[in-house]
């Protein structure tokens, strides 16, 4: 397998070939989408690396730059976004559409996160784009040839709508959850 994911494969993040430098990378990965999460754009690099159980030498050996640090949990993010359409193909057309939807939340949590720092005219953008929509879009299309969601709503629609709602500031997790089943409630037809 090349080592990189053939679905964003123009935002060229390269993999390490060694098994323990890619679990490094790997955990800086995961380390940093935490952080950039939690604490926005500005977590600290030591902390990050400190959290994924490397130096400060490691994590800039991955990734040279801050940029380049973002560029990849972007891309790992709309990687793993890709990953979860294949993985809910299977189901009921409305049940993988919602479920792939669940996984669209996250994504926009961490886009939220960074999207100040990532360039929207790189090809690294642009194809991370090209990549979600391939991946997403089919599984609306399918719901709506079901019968089970809207015609008239596209799928850029439905990622703007869900964006807005995420962007909004909620009590707690159980109220963005209700507003979200909401929102997709328009969006579902009627099966009586």
């Amino acid at each position: 397998m090349d080592d990189r994911t053939p679905s964003t494969a123009g935002a060229a993040v390269r993999r390490p070939h060694r098994a323990d430098a890619r679990r490094n990378f790997d955990k800086l990965l995961a380390a940093a989408r935490t952080a950039f999460a939690e604490q926005g754009s500005g977590a600290p690099l030591e902390d990050i690396a400190r959290t994924a159980g490397v130096g400060i030498g490691t994590l800039y050996r991955n990734f040279p730059t801050r940029q380049a640090l973002f560029d990849a949990v972007y891309v790992g993010e709309v990687e793993e976004l890709c990953r979860a359409a294949q993985d809910v193909a299977h189901l009921p057309p409305w049940e993988a559409f919602s479920a792939w939807l669940d996984r669209f939340v996250s994504y926009v949590t961490t886009k939220r996160a960074i999207s100040d720092e990532l360039n929207r005219d790189s090809e690294m953008f642009r194809a991370s784009r090209v990549a979600m929509y391939e991946a997403g879009e089919p599984l609306l299309t399918r719901a709506q040839e079901a019968g089970e969601a809207r015609r008239d709503a596209s799928f850029d629609d439905v990622l703007r709508m869900i964006t807005g709602i995420i962007a909004t500031g909620y009590v707690s997790d159980e109220q963005r959850g209700r507003v979200l089943r909401f929102a997709l409630d328009g969006i579902r037809t009627d099966k009586d």
